[in-house]
């Protein structure tokens, strides 16, 4: 049975149909999954990310309660009743603390749970005298020595993270305890910044968090009884409304998140949530993702399989066709062949009639007007090789406004000028001469375009072109307007230069005022990171002092950890000071010519030995090039690169190695093979307190070291990068301009400094302390009396000065820069050698890393050490410095 035409077609169009909604549903399901599994992961790596941006937050104020514990001040306030000036002297001691961590609150309360004092005693919500007894971060710390809690303040109103330390005397007993609010509303600022929905919610289930209000105060899961009266008990909400959020799981993904259907008016439809806990906490992360690229890639893949498949099946049906085709050409050759005689005929009638219209317009009237030349808005007229008449419209006559008598064929152009002449339309000077040159340039036949002003204001331009046959033709436009618009734009354009010169000047004085605004910021920082290291200082001298007294290898790991955890947030100072020193221009740099081999084998040699403790291999490729930088502060640069290395690789290599780019440049490239970074975070990490967490647990930095080399680099002039991939490592680079390798020197090796193998330039030795610091004073005389130096003097530059009697000067003044009361320590070092007559060794310590200060040190033959001071290095100054000064013992 022969099938028809119609049947075929439909049939046909049936397979195509069917086949394309098959192809369509099969790669939108396919795509749909895909995209979901890979927004899932990526939305898991920004969990992480905003995870660790709370931890950070969070760790940065954790020590400052566990500092202040240790204050003798703060425990002598909790031993007996305050009056009103120690009241007052705890609350402004609070206050300087807190405004220095920039923390929310500081309270000290006592063992009742009583604020005894506080950081913000001056407000209206101070928190002096309120009873936070019933508050869980007070019991926890009574009962366990520390706490922690999140919740809305009794007297301020304002939520915040309570972390509380306790306050011991010297028998253990517990005294009170100290506690900060840490405020974490800039936390939700920043998570505004993204389209996605941050949430934090607490064990019961409560989101107290949030980057929209609309989602704070909800709860996540039901509350029962018992959970509802320990909220009322605490008064952890305060007044808040806690209401249940609508969720409804669609599907789980195998990849740990989940597509949900949530019942809130600012996010329809289906969402990816991402929940993950925070460590340290009993609190939850959550990432709410909408999924409309995954749905716009389901579509697209919908739509690329439909039209693979009607692709496919138009693939078909053209070869069908071109064998229909194939069995018709002869016939459509034929009727083609039929079809070009008829146009063939058609042109050659068409031909003969533009002939013979070509013949009625090249007849002229008698007048010379030509119907051609009246539809355009120009003034035209030709003239013949004779220099007479030929044609003209009716706009040229307008223009000048010829007589009709004088407007005629065959009239020779020069009676025109003549009239023109009369008129002043031809400028000053002799009509003849002005006829006579006008006529020669129309005999010339040379082109010719320039614009005329008439008296009137009018403005014409004249083009004027020679005719293949002999004669002339010229029209006249006029672009009066034209010249009009152009002066008001160019007023414009001086209107617009006036206003950006005094926006420019606006804009100067503004960023004048954010430079002094930096300036005050930098002198505050520095002036913050110097009192913050005066009692770590202390605390450090006092850890080495307390090492010799332990007898037990458990107490002298405690001390060690202790001396440890002081050295971290001794680097995050001089971090913080070293960024503050470079935003406001005072760190030296001295670029020179630097060969590359030496510096790159110290850095191998110094972190070799780390690097093989925690199963690594550190290779540095040899090399014999020489670059224009400065070599302390590119040292710096790279031994961060390599120290983040160290820290976040477990396993393989890390190789330090140089590659050329172009003729001039030379990048230094320190490859790992860690975990590598998301190229979401690439940026991030160049910024201050921002760190990995797959680094190690023992051996986490404080996300300075990066901020430090970006700003480095910005100093030098040195591009710094990185590339990385996930699961296969990174590369840290640094790009630096070659040098001159004749410029060069060959560099004696500098002679070793033998230590001294015992004390014996220290034993009987006489050394003052000059210090404002009672704990630094009493920390250093121990160690140096531990050491077998007499100490006759260990106080400030009042006492000093009042004890120096002539001929009884030390061996050796240890000597603090910034003495307090303005006094400043070599000008009192020379008051003092003044009423000795003698002038003993003297050696600096100083919390101020000012360049200046250490030149000068070095011009004197002075000893320097930067605070906070260890042990082992004043050790080793002391003795140099004695025996440079040939003290006997």
């Amino acid at each position: 049975m022969t099938m028809t035409p119609r049947l075929r077609k439909f049939w046909t169009l049936l397979i195509l149909l069917g086949g394309m909604v098959g192809s369509m549903f099969i790669a939108g399901q396919w795509a749909w999954q895909r995209s979901l599994q890979e927004e899932n992961r990526s939305v898991q790596g920004q969990l992480a990310l905003y995870g660790q941006a709370l931890a950070q937050r969070i760790d940065r104020y954790r020590t400052l309660p566990e500092v202040l514990a240790l204050d003798a001040q703060l425990r002598n306030a909790l031993t007996h009743p305050l009056s009103a000036a120690d009241g007052e002297q705890l609350n402004r001691k609070l206050e300087q603390a807190n405004g220095a961590s920039q923390s929310s609150t500081l309270t000290l309360l006592n063992r009742d749970g009583l604020a005894v004092a506080a950081s913000n005693w001056r407000t209206a919500t101070s928190n002096v005298g309120v009873d936070y007894s019933f508050r869980p971060y007070v019991q926890q710390a009574l009962a366990q020595g520390r706490g922690s809690f999140y919740g809305i303040g009794v007297t301020t109103g304002e939520p915040g993270y309570f972390l509380s330390q306790a306050i011991h005397d010297d028998q253990g007993q517990t005294l009170g305890l100290v506690a900060i609010k840490i405020a974490l509303q800039e936390l939700e600022r920043e998570w505004l910044q993204t389209t996605d929905i941050v949430l934090a919610s607490d064990a019961h289930g409560v989101v107290f968090l949030a980057s929209q209000d609309a989602w704070r105060y909800r709860l996540l899961e039901p509350l029962d009884d018992e959970e509802r009266r320990e909220l009322n008990a605490t008064r952890q909400y305060a007044d808040q409304p806690l209401r249940p959020l609508e969720v409804r799981v669609v599907e789980a993904l195998d990849t740990g998140g989940r597509l949900v259907s949530v019942q809130a008016p600012a996010l329809p439809g289906r969402v990816l949530w991402r929940t993950q806990p925070l460590p340290g906490t009993p609190w939850q992360l959550h990432l709410l993702h909408e999924t409309h690229s995954s749905f716009a890639d389901s579509r697209w893949a919908a739509a690329a399989g439909a039209g693979g498949w009607l692709a496919l099946g138009l693939l078909v049906l053209f070869v069908r066709q071109r064998q229909r085709l194939s069995s018709l050409r002869q016939r459509s050759r034929q009727e083609l062949e039929t079809v070009l005689r008829q146009h063939a005929q058609e042109l050659r009638t068409a031909q003969d009639g533009i002939v013979q219209a070509a013949q009625q317009a090249a007849q002229q009237t008698d007048t010379g007007l030509s119907r051609s030349l009246e539809h355009l808005p120009q003034g035209v007229v030709i003239i013949d090789a004779d220099l007479n008449l030929v044609a003209w419209n009716s706009r040229y006559v307008q223009l000048f406004r010829f007589p009709a008598d004088l407007m005629r064929v065959g009239q020779p152009i020069a009676d025109l000028l003549r009239h023109n002449a009369r008129r002043g339309l031809l400028g000053p000077g002799p009509v003849d001469e002005a006829i006579a040159r006008r006529l020669a340039h129309l005999r010339s036949g040379t082109p010719h375009l320039h614009e005329s002003a008439k008296d009137d204001g009018t403005v014409l331009e004249i083009r004027g072109n020679p005719l293949p046959e002999g004669g002339f033709v010229t029209s006249y436009a006029d672009i009066t307007s034209y010249k009009n618009a152009a002066r008001e734009l160019r007023s414009l354009a001086d209107a617009l230069e006036q206003r950006v010169a005094d926006r420019t000047r606006d804009l100067d004085a503004a960023r004048r005022e954010a430079e002094q605004a930096n300036r005050s910021k930098t002198r505050f920082v520095a002036a913050a990171v110097h009192d913050l290291l005066q009692p770590l200082n202390a605390a450090r001298m006092f850890t080495s002092l307390l090492r010799s007294h332990l007898p037990g290898d458990a107490e002298r790991h405690a001390v060690d950890s202790i001396d440890g955890a002081l050295a971290a947030q001794d680097a995050i100072l001089n971090s913080l000071l070293d960024i503050s020193r470079m935003e406001s221009g005072q760190f030296d740099v001295h670029i020179h010519d630097v060969a590359l081999g030496p510096l790159l084998q110290v850095l191998g040699h110094n972190f070799g030995v780390l690097a093989e403790s925690q199963g690594l291999q550190l290779r540095c490729v040899p090399t014999r090039a020489v670059v224009r930088t400065d070599d302390n502060l590119l040292r710096r640069i790279l031994q961060n690169f390599v120290s983040n290395a160290i820290r976040y690789s477990r396993r393989g290599r890390i190789v330090v190695g140089c590659r050329r780019v172009g003729n001039d440049h030379l990048r230094i490239e320190v490859h790992d093979q860690g975990p590598g970074i998301p190229e979401a975070l690439q940026r991030e990490i160049f910024e201050e307190f921002r760190r990995l967490d797959e680094g190690r647990a023992d051996d986490r930095g404080a996300g300075l070291g990066l901020a430090i080399v970006e700003r480095l680099g910005r100093l030098l002039g040195h591009e710094i990068g990185l590339r990385s991939q996930l699961g296969r490592g990174s590369v840290f680079w640094v790009c630096v301009p070659l040098g001159n390798p004749a410029a060069v020197q060959q560099a004696a090796a500098p002679a070793t400094t033998q230590q001294p193998a015992d004390d014996a330039p220290l034993q009987g030795s006489s050394a003052w302390v000059i210090e404002d610091d009672g704990p630094t004073c009493a920390a250093t005389q121990a160690l140096l009396q531990r050491w077998g130096c007499t100490v006759p003097l260990a106080a400030g530059a009042p006492e000093a000065l009042a004890a120096a009697q002539p001929g009884q000067a030390p061996q050796l003044v240890l000597l603090d820069v910034h003495l307090g009361a303005g006094l400043h320590g070599p000008e009192v070092f020379a008051q003092l050698c003044q009423r000795w007559g003698q002038t003993p060794a003297v050696i600096l310590v100083t919390a101020d890393r000012d360049a200046t200060l250490r030149r000068q040190a070095a011009e004197r033959g002075w000893g320097l050490l930067a605070k906070p001071v260890r042990a082992p290095a004043l050790r080793a100054l002391v003795s140099q410095t004695l025996l440079r000064q040939g003290a006997s013992p």
